[in-house]
């Protein structure tokens, strides 16, 4: 059965529109998500099964293959000592950040308060918050991020490689910002501009780098 299923055809709408061409691609569910955590960089099995709570093996395993097949990701083997698969995206793949962070501003409105069944990750919050600081426009590169729920990292203005990664930064970053969780759902909403934030003193701005600088003087 699951040779079967890895040979079959990709199921199509059989509409000529971009828009139905593309959620060919990606309108399965779990797909965008595998590709908002592969957006971190390569990622592998485990570690997106540990991220997409509620996924089935079976399930993240079928949308990875699909996804191999339409030219979103490639899968390749760490060296020794490591030695695991890892997924990354295509360039194509990467493609879709800008779908997803205007998806994610549309879902805005659809959070609410969260419910007792709700999941969360730190760096779920990463790329609203990257859209917010490209639009603030204080420069480019590594900012550090820290909420109640954890750490996570943020390349800002980053064209090639992750855009953004779960934990510290594995480098002194160029800014570390601190925040609770309030402030980065309002700033990723668009109903607290960065600059107003750090003014009001909402979000903690640390660190020499050029970014920082821009963002305490902005």
């Amino acid at each position: 059965m699951s040779r079967l299923r890895r040979m079959s055809p990709r199921r199509s709408y059989d509409q000529y529109c971009s828009a139905a061409r593309a959620l060919d691609v990606v309108g399965d569910r779990w797909t965008l998500l595998i590709v908002r955590e592969l957006l971190a960089g390569p990622r592998r099995y485990t570690d997106l099964h540990a991220d997409l709570p509620g996924v089935s093996t079976d399930v993240l395993a079928s949308r990875l293959k699909d996804m191999e097949r339409d030219g979103l990701t490639t899968r390749r083997r760490l060296p020794p000592p490591g030695a695991a698969y890892v997924y990354e995206l295509t360039g194509r793949g990467r493609e879709l950040l800008p779908v997803l962070q205007a998806l994610g501003q549309w879902g805005q409105a659809e959070l609410g308060e969260r419910r007792p069944t709700d999941a969360v990750r730190a760096h779920w919050f990463a790329l609203p918050l990257l859209r917010s600081l490209r639009e603030a426009g204080a420069g480019e590169g590594l900012v550090e991020v820290r909420l109640e729920e954890g750490d996570f990292h943020l390349y800002v203005g980053s064209e090639e490689g992750p855009v953004y990664g779960d934990g510290p930064a594995p480098v002194e970053p160029d800014a570390r910002l601190v925040m609770d969780t309030g402030t980065c759902l309002e700033v990723g909403r668009g109903e607290l501009s960065v600059a107003d934030a750090v003014r009001a003193g909402r979000i903690g701005v640390t660190g020499d780098g050029t970014l920082a600088k821009a963002l305490r003087e902005s």
